[in-house]
């Protein structure tokens, strides 16, 4: 499993704006200088937030983003998950992918379907609040 640029660029956002929860909507602009990233790749990583419901928009002088929740309440999973569609660490474990037709005799599928759950379980153990500490 690799986290890409989507990913990670959508938990940076996240981590800005809960960083600036108290100070209403953050524009794109403000996140993407601190956080010294490409504002078209930001803009790609808002929209696809936006569009899971993990945080609100407002156009205008005044607008931006907010978190759509308090921080302690997203879990880091859930955060990539917007980014990544998936972090199955093989194909054949990804919820969209069709059922492999070696499962049953395959040896390594064991291996990597405990992988995957550890993996999901350490990034929902983890919240947007814990990567403020």
């Amino acid at each position: 499993m690799m986290i890409t640029t989507k990913g990670r660029n959508a938990l940076k956002i996240m981590v800005d704006l809960a960083a600036h929860e108290g100070d209403g909507y953050v524009s794109l602009n403000d996140i993407a200088e601190r956080q010294k990233e490409s504002l078209k790749y930001l803009e790609s990583s808002a929209a696809q937030l936006s569009a899971a419901g993990l945080v609100v928009s407002a156009r205008g002088k005044s607008g931006g983003y907010k978190l759509s929740k308090p921080a302690k309440d997203y879990t880091v999973a859930e955060i990539l998950l917007s980014g990544e569609g998936s972090l199955a660490p093989v194909s054949c474990l990804e919820k969209s992918s069709a059922p492999c037709e070696n499962a049953q005799t395959c040896m390594t599928l064991p291996l990597f379907k405990e992988l995957d759950e550890v993996i999901m379980n350490f990034l929902n153990s983890k919240t947007l609040a814990d990567l403020l500490q």
